[in-house]
Order: structure tokens, then C-alpha cells, then sequence
């Protein structure tokens, strides 16, 4: 692997991981259309350690907040106790799937054809959703059903294309949240399931042996931090005044795009 390719990766993954556009489905498109099949497993999960970092920086406030509530006798840290308590909540039924898919993700699901199918799918949800949601909810409206719903949408996550922060806005906004509101819920809920994934496949690793991690590695680290954070704090100031439409059309148009290509055998 050359720098040039793990900071591409490491760009595509941190920008796509946050916009509802689906990392796993751009990461799958690379592969297939740029060669890159001999992607290490290691360099998968620095990537994804390098999305964590981006997530937990921007949000560090809410996290100290969360952290500081596991302190006993201190009912100022009520809300945070609450919202750390609906984040575990909306984690378990990803991790739960993620688990017993773990295979199918990384052989069935990892099509083409299926990224093309998903990519509009959801494109037409969030679309719907657009249309029909109130956009009344703030987010201290989030309650234990809102976290169970929109975690269990995140389990389809699994599949590529879908896209973890799509499904979980797009499924926000039909409980009725404001946009800001369901991405921030959707970008905090993810750093358990990044988290998770990152130890789970780290585990495998240091089993099976590293093997040689270089430079290539933190460069890819850095451009997935670095990206992450910027697509971060770019979508939350966007949203205080658009709608997600132009990512509904960006999937509908690359899905259109790829199955042409696919179709008429250019590649």
C-alpha cells in the first residue's frame, strides 16, 4: 500500500462515516472499481479507530458530561446520566446483529449490485422522511423508545450502502426530531458501535499477529481523524439551515452511476 492510497482511504472513510452516504458502500466501490481487494484487515480498524477519535474530540463535552455522571450523588449530572444511559441503550441491538452477521457482511453483502440497491433505497427513506417529519423534537426529547428504534435501524448498518448515520437520521426524523438533534443522537450513538467493532477485529488481530504496521498506517489514521472531525462540524452547522435532500440525491445519482457501469461492462 503507498501513502498516497492509505490517506485516500483515510479521507474517504472519515468523510463518508458521518454523511449519510454510507462509508462501507464507498469502501466497497473502491475495492471493486480502484483494485484495492488486499486491503488489510489492521488498516480497516485503524481507520475506524481514526473516526472514533473524530467523534470523541468533537463531542468531548457531552462525553465528559457522560462520564462525570457515573459519579454517584450528584443529581446536576441527571441529564448526562440519561443521555449515556439511551446511547448503551441504542447500542445493543447493532452489536447484537453486527455479531451474528459479522460473515455475511464481509462475503454476501459485499456486492455491487447490493450497494446500488441499498444507496437508493435509503435515498428514497430519507427523502420521505424529509417530506412527512414534523421537526418538532428537540434533543432532550430522546426517551428509551426513540434510543431502542433508531439503534435497531443502526443494526442494518451492517450492510453496505445503507449507511450507519443515514439509517439512524433518516429513522430520527420520522420519530419527529429536528435534523440537528438526530445527528448529533447519530453521531454520539456511534462511537460505542466504532468502538466495539475496533476492539472485536483487534482482538483478531493480536491472535493472528499484527504483522508490520507502517507509516502508511498513521497516515491513514490521520486523514480519517482529520476528515472525520471537518464532515462533523461542516454537516451540524449545515443543518441549523438545509435539509438533507442534496445526500438523497447524491445516492440516488452514484447508484444510478454505478449500475450503469455495471450493466454496459465497462469495468
Amino acid at each position: 500500500m503507498t501513502t498516497t492510497t492509505a490517506i485516500f482511504l483515510g479521507i474517504l472513510q472519515g468523510v463518508t462515516e458521518f454523511l449519510p452516504v454510507s462509508s462501507s458502500g464507498h469502501l466497497v466501490l473502491a475495492e471493486y472499481f480502484l483494485g484495492l481487494k488486499d486491503t488489510p484487515i489492521a488498516f480497516d480498524v485503524t481507520l475506524h479507530l481514526g473516526t472514533l477519535i473524530s467523534v470523541l474530540l468533537y463531542f468531548w463535552q457531552d462525553w465528559l458530561g457522560m462520564a462525570k455522571s457515573l459519579v454517584p450523588g450528584k443529581t446536576s449530572r441527571k441529564g448526562h446520566r440519561r443521555l449515556l444511559f439511551l446511547v448503551l441503550l441504542g447500542t445493543v441491538p447493532g452489536a447484537f446483529l453486527g455479531y451474528f452477521l459479522e460473515e455475511a457482511a464481509s462475503t454476501v453483502f459485499r456486492s455491487p449490485w447490493i450497494v446500488v440497491s441499498t444507496l437508493s433505497g435509503v435515498a428514497l427513506l430519507l427523502w420521505l422522511a424529509e417530506r412527512l417529519a414534523s421537526h418538532a423534537r428537540n434533543f432532550k426529547k430522546f426517551g428509551w423508545k426513540d434510543a431502542i428504534g433508531i439503534g435497531t435501524a443502526q443494526a442494518l448498518a451492517i450492510v453496505p450502502g445503507v449507511s450507519r448515520s443515514g439509517i439512524t437520521m433518516t429513522i430520527a426524523l420520522f420519530l419527529g426530531f429536528e435534523r440537528m438533534a438526530a445527528a448529533r443522537f447519530s453521531f454520539l450513538l456511534s462511537a460505542p458501535i466504532i468502538a466495539g467493532a475496533g476492539l472485536y477485529e483487534g482482538l483478531k488481530l493480536w491472535h493472528d499477529g499484527f504483522g508490520t504496521l507502517g507509516m502508511d498506517f498513521l497516515w491513514g489514521f490521520m486523514a480519517a481523524s482529520i476528515s472525520g472531525y471537518l464532515v462533523i462540524a461542516f454537516l451540524m452547522r449545515y443543518l441549523t439551515k438545509h435539509t438533507f435532500y442534496p445526500f438523497v440525491y447524491y445516492r440516488l445519482i452514484l447508484a444510478l452511476i454505478v449500475a450503469l457501469v455495471l450493466k454496459i461492462g465497462w469495468l
